[in-house]
């Protein structure tokens, strides 16, 4: 009988937080998380400020759908090489910096504008900055996980997850402060400069290794037998659609050749992994107010002890799945994130109540963070190295689709059956995700087990 594999032991667990692709994720994170409330509760709150009407300021929630089909450009920034960029940094970094690039752009721009007489240009950076924060975000997860082995991918994850927090924190605290104290322009160029922590990162961090796109094309199968159907035609022709069967076709059959019958179940639980939190999160706020809760308590527990809980339920999800693998973890924190809602139920029930809200907050933040951790590890895990900005952009826009759609209806459930029955709905609703959960953990396929103690 073969001895049973050990686990890592808690201090080498620890240890991986020191490791520096792992801090190079608490940087990234941070650039990740900036550009994303400049377009949207910050800009709106700017827009309000200067005048702008409610309705016009409603439309540019609309900038928000870049970020759910990111997956269409997902595979030009796998495959396409930039000119100079590319040459001078590699794939990764070269599509980095550019984003980056494109950031600090729309923001400048954004600075340069007075909202009430250029409402459409202010849109144009606007959309700029989103694009670029996407296809940043694109670039970003490639680099996370071609930089390091499957068994401290939450640990980045989870540095990841504080840095994004700080970059959010950033752009909604800081740029609200910086213009009280000076103006909307001066917060949107300081936040501008804040995009070089990004910049930064990306120069002294090397490129993670990975073949060249030529070899890799000619080792597909199916860009092969293009290649060798299509003799006789344009050169230029041929090296068209052997790219583009390589960056746009392959990924998708790769993920189903590797799993096979198992690939629609796999896609299915990455859709309905996160529908229950992605679901009550339109009614939450509007539940503190309809308790009574004012907005500086509302903004207190949430932003004190969610963002910390929050944290706290990311680092403690990286430690226990570099200590016992995803599977076990996956499961806990499908159940965690389920169960959760029924603290907001209880708070519905419990009514005007600042332990039970604080309570709730820490729970849900907790519960959260943790399942974000593992969840980031768990379709890292999924993710051929061959093709991770395609493969992890469908991911990550499949994972937040189906749970945002059914958040639209939030409101109609409240104002029939009332706040109690939306959350233990919520609660429902996420009962499939820990069944597949389960299942998954089960299957050696499917999860890595987990990774040996280290000398």
């Amino acid at each position: 009988m073969p001895t049973p594999t050990p686990q890592r032991s808690w201090r080498s667990a620890l240890a991986i937080y020191l490791r520096a692709p792992v801090i190079t994720m608490l940087f990234l994170g941070f650039s990740a998380g900036l550009p994303f409330l400049l377009v949207f509760s910050t800009l709106s709150a700017w827009l309000r400020s200067d005048g702008v009407e409610v309705a016009a300021i409603g439309f540019f929630s609309w900038i928000g759908i870049l970020y759910s089909i990111k997956f269409f450009w997902a595979p030009v920034v796998d495959r396409l090489a930039l000119p100079i960029l590319t040459r001078a940094f590699g794939q990764r970094r070269g599509w980095m910096l550019l984003a980056q690039l494109m950031i600090a752009g729309g923001l400048v721009g954004l600075a340069s504008l007075d909202p009430q007489q250029n409402l459409l240009p202010v849109a144009a950076f606007a959309l700029l900055v989103a694009f670029g924060s996407a296809t940043q975000d694109i670039a970003i997860d490639a680099f996370r996980i071609e930089s390091a082995p499957e068994d401290i991918q939450a640990a980045m994850a989870s540095t990841y997850i504080i840095g994004y927090r700080g970059g959010l924190i950033a752009a909604g605290a800081g740029a609200l402060y910086v213009a009280s104290w000076l103006s909307w322009e001066a917060a949107y160029l300081t936040m501008a400069a804040l995009v070089g922590v990004g910049v930064i990162t990306v120069l002294v961090r090397p490129e993670p290794e990975r073949l060249s796109l030529s070899t890799q094309l000619i080792h597909e199968p199916r860009v092969r037998a293009f290649l060798r159907t299509s003799q006789g035609k344009p050169r230029t022709l041929r090296r068209l659609g052997a790219w583009l069967i390589g960056a746009v076709v392959c990924p998708f059959t790769d993920f189903f050749s590797r799993y096979r019958y198992k690939a629609l179940w796999l896609l299915l639980f990455v859709a309905v992994f996160r529908v229950s939190d992605l679901a009550m999160a339109s009614m939450a706020n509007p539940l503190y107010i309809d308790l009574g809760f004012s907005l500086a308590a509302i903004a207190n527990v949430t932003n004190v002890f969610g963002i910390f809980m929050s944290i706290a339920g990311g680092i403690t999800g990286g430690l226990l799945v570099a200590r016992y693998g995803i599977g076990p973890i996956l499961v806990l924190g499908a159940v965690a994130a389920t169960f959760t809602n029924l603290l907001f139920a209880a708070l519905a029930l419990a009514g005007q109540h600042l332990p039970m809200l604080v309570v709730t907050i820490i729970g849900d933040n907790l519960a959260n963070g943790l399942a974000s951790a593992v969840f980031i590890a768990f379709l890292s895990s999924l993710t051929s190295r061959a093709y991770t900005a395609t493969q992890y952009a469908l991911f990550s826009s499949l994972m937040t689709l189906p749970g945002k759609f059914l958040s639209g209806f939030g409101g109609l459930v409240v104002a029939a059956e009332g706040y109690a029955t939306f959350f233990v709905i919520a609660t429902a609703l996420g009962l499939p995700a820990i069944a597949l959960a389960i299942w998954i953990s089960r299957d050696k396929e499917l999860v890595p087990p987990p990774v040996t103690r280290m000398a």
